[in-house]
């Protein structure tokens, strides 16, 4: 009875499977006869190039107002760099290319206003700041149409005078002296990078620079003393007075916790070292003198009390390249020797660089760029370094 049943309901099955498939391409067709497919294809493909322009001219305009924000903050300023961005970050969609609506902001002339796209408008500067406005949008091969064509669009019901969109972008980068900073582990009074850079006048470009190094980078080789041995107190070009000049009894090394020759400042006042932590620094220095790293010096305006309970006050952020140092208290300066060496040769000007028992760093002071991860925030005093960030 069983196979019998069995056999009465496999055609019904069959028919079933049939009737089934027949019904989906009726659905289909009726999709299809709907335009429920074509809208479909629309969000799919129209949609999804309008979205990839928007984020490729995004990435142009971020791209392009860091390159004229940095170019700014190293004093030449050149707006024609947001163009060589837009397009490197345009894809064959556009034709690896990109339109600039505008570049504006601190030094480069006013914005003209908000564009078309008010959703990607570009936030209103903060005061005292200096900015740049970099507006991206839609461009196609040849320069003429600023339209992404359609797909599918067009072929939409009352789509056929479609022709396209416009897409924009807006970025907004900020430059300025940092008011934060993770710096090496040695400080300098405000009158000494006076003395050395002729009140900020006489800053060097920053590395990297030939071997043998050019003779018109010798007048920026300073050297700095932290210690003279031979009188107990700090002895740099500056008196133990007024405030801002070198700390009477102190070191120039500051607390170093960590061993690290590190120190983060970032509530504007920072503590003095004992001393020791100067070997903390043999490294650092080394690894700097051979390599033209950019060192971040911290520079104050005051200090308070003396000695190991010395407070400095914060006035800026200093970029340093180091040419030589000495460490060594006592004895003949060997240097070179040993791992870290506690002194290396200056090698722009080598009869500039202290001998024990006075303890000195020699090197150039330079305009730099800060990296952002070391110097996060923005409205400082400018002292030569400069951290550039985007905004907006």
């Amino acid at each position: 009875m069983r196979n019998v049943i069995f056999r009465f309901a496999r055609p019904m099955t069959r028919l079933r499977g049939r009737d089934e498939r027949g019904a989906i391409g009726v659905m289909i067709a009726v999709l299809i006869g709907a335009g429920v497919l074509l809208g479909a294809a629309v969000l799919a493909v129209d949609a999804g190039e309008i979205y990839q322009n928007r984020a490729e001219l995004q990435n142009g305009a971020d791209a392009g107002a860091l390159a004229v924000a940095k170019s700014c903050a190293l004093g030449t300023c050149d707006p024609g760099l947001a163009a060589q961005y837009a397009d490197l970050n345009a894809s064959k969609l556009t034709g690896n290319t990109a339109g600039i609506y505008w570049v504006c902001g601190s030094g480069l002339g006013n914005c003209q206003g908000p564009n078309p796209g008010t959703v990607t408008n570009c936030p209103s500067p903060s005061p005292g700041v200096n900015w740049v406005d970099v507006n991206t949008y839609t461009q196609m091969p040849g320069g003429v149409s600023h339209l992404l064509p359609p797909v599918f669009a067009r072929m939409l019901l009352g789509g056929s005078s479609y022709n396209g969109t416009t897409v924009y972008a807006c970025a907004q980068a900020a430059w300025g002296a940092p008011t934060t900073a993770t710096t090496v582990g040695f400080t300098i009074s405000a009158c000494e990078w006076d003395t050395a850079t002729s009140n900020g006048i006489s800053l060097a470009p920053p590395p990297p620079y030939s071997m043998p190094p050019s003779a018109t980078l010798i007048p920026f080789d300073q050297s700095l003393t932290l210690h003279d041995y031979s009188k107990k107190v700090t002895s740099g070009t500056c008196p133990a007075n007024p405030a801002d000049a070198d700390a009477p009894g102190a070191f120039g090394w500051l607390q170093d916790k960590k061993t690290t020759c590190s120190v983060l400042i970032s509530n504007n006042q920072y503590a003095t070292g004992t001393g020791v932590e100067a070997q903390n620094c043999a490294a650092v220095l080394q690894a700097a003198w051979q390599n033209q790293t950019i060192l971040y010096v911290p520079v104050y305006s005051s200090v308070t009390l003396q000695g190991s309970n010395t407070v400095y006050t914060l006035k800026g952020f200093a970029g340093f390249v180091v040419t030589g140092y000495n460490l060594l208290t006592s004895g003949a300066a060997k240097c070179g020797q040993g791992s870290p060496a506690s002194c290396e040769p200056d090698w722009l000007n080598p009869g500039l660089l202290c001998g024990p028992p006075t303890v000195c760093i020699d090197g150039v002071f330079v305009q730099a760029l800060c990296l952002p991860a070391s110097c996060p925030t923005l409205g400082g005093t400018n002292l030569g370094l400069t951290v550039v960030r985007l905004t907006g």
